[in-house]
């Protein structure tokens, strides 16, 4: 049987090679952290192309030190995935767009999931 968050990702246009670059770099410089995507990739108006909304959902919905944001940006800039990937901290975001991004999303990383 498929995990819920299983099922959900495949909704996702994300080739498997960069999902699984994606979820190490987030599981190593992120753990923790709860990660949705949203946007074109989720709502099927991407091309192989399309940049990557993601939302990260720090444990408690706390704050997500900057220092480790940025450890985890020029991670995802040396990697080998060919596409801008737009990371951002959901109590930095505002209101609005909580509403609009709980709406349609996937979870990528499930904080609750141990990793593989």
């Amino acid at each position: 049987m498929r995990s819920t968050v299983g099922a959900m990702a495949e909704r996702l246009h994300l080739a498997t090679r960069h999902r699984r670059i994606l979820e190490r770099l987030l599981r190593e410089h992120l753990p923790g952290v709860e990660v949705w995507a949203y946007g074109s990739r989720v709502k099927g108006r991407s091309h192989d192309g399309s940049d990557l909304d993601l939302v990260l959902r720090g444990p408690g919905l706390e704050a997500i030190p900057m220092d480790r944001l940025g450890e985890f940006w020029e991670a995802l800039t040396d990697s080998s995935i060919p596409f801008l990937v737009e990371a951002r901290d959901w109590v930095r975001l505002p209101e609005r767009f909580h509403r609009q991004i709980e709406r349609e999303h996937v979870v990528l990383v499930n904080a609750q999931e141990k990793a593989p």
